[in-house]
């Protein structure tokens, strides 16, 4: 029997892939959505797909204790998707499960580096200490959780290949910016991947109390790997400029809130290997393509596919 879902931040990037897939999934799903987030249109909008998808809408915050404890005692899964200024804010929701006492399963706002065995810097840091109080917060509750660990978002790391601070709609067709020597392997993945694995693994036994890494063999690439697959596809060697870690540190001391931040990430995964500097303990983690092989994952090579008729 498929577990009651409340998504809580679904009408933001990953919440509302999530709500979707939940329904599409055949879960009884349920968002909690701010009634003052209506006055947006496209939030407005989005809600009402949410509808049409048999979603049911609960209207509440986590700073409301009673739309909380409602909206938590008519599921057996809470899955959170809030954005990092709420993420500290989510020691509501388990206070509120803790008091609720049905909970079969929490998933909190993660879906990137494994933040208890992260080598950031500030003031990508700060970010992931955040994440792991919350887990500290879960395991002194006492409340059954799975943690996803997902690794990069492709959207945001494909089209740029690693350059994340660029924010690019397409991979470069001339000049590429390689980071260190360029040979510290990431995990990219789709985001709908992301969410297909997270939808696996709510009701299996086999995830709970565990950390959840999408850690799919094909998607385990260096800056080189991705700019040689790029170069490749266009049949062009594009030219590099190597920035060494001292200059990228240097970068990070001076520039602006949020650029600090995204030059932090690429320190993190293509320099420092944050992502795969560590294999998986067994006693608390599990790797989703091996527990799911069924799911059909885009390849890092796959995606960059899309961006090839896009030449001039």
């Amino acid at each position: 029997m498929k577990s009651n879902i409340l998504v809580i931040g679904a009408t933001g990037y990953t919440g509302k892939l999530i709500i979707e897939r939940s329904a599409k999934s055949g879960h009884a799903t349920f968002a909690l959505v701010r009634e003052a987030s209506l006055s947006d249109p496209v939030k407005a909008k989005l809600v009402e797909s949410f509808k049409n998808l048999g979603v049911t809408i609960l209207y509440g915050g986590l700073d409301d204790k009673e739309s909380l404890v409602k909206a938590i005692k008519q599921v057996d899964v809470v899955i959170s998707a809030v954005g990092k200024p709420q993420v500290l804010d989510q020691i509501y929701i388990i206070d509120a499960i803790k008091e609720c006492g049905n909970v079969k399963r929490f998933l909190p706002s993660e879906f990137g580096n494994d933040v208890d065995r992260t080598v950031a810097i500030e003031p990508t840091l700060s970010g992931f200490i955040m994440k792991a109080q919350i887990r500290r917060a879960i395991e002194v509750a006492k409340i059954p959780y799975t943690y996803v660990v997902a690794g990069c978002f492709a959207s945001f790391f494909l089209p740029c290949l690693g350059q994340c601070h660029l924010r690019l709609q397409s991979p470069p067709r001339d000049n590429v910016t390689i980071y260190d020597d360029g040979n510290a392997k990431a995990i990219i993945n789709t985001e709908e991947d992301i969410v297909a694995y997270t939808m696996k693994a709510v009701d299996d036994p086999r995830t709970l109390n565990k950390i959840l890494y999408i850690h799919p063999p094909n998607n385990i690439v260096s800056q080189n790997d991705m700019v040689a697959l790029w170069e490749r596809k266009i049949s062009k060697t594009l030219v590099k400029t190597y920035v060494s870690e001292k200059q990228l540190l240097k970068s990070i001391q001076e520039a602006r809130s949020p650029m600090d931040f995204a030059l932090g990430l690429i320190h993190t995964i293509f320099v420092k290997s944050d992502h795969t500097s560590f294999t998986i303990d067994p006693s608390s983690g599990v790797e989703a393509s091996e527990l799911y092989p069924e799911v059909k994952y885009t390849s890092v090579d796959e995606y960059l596919n899309q961006f090839v008729s896009t030449l001039d």
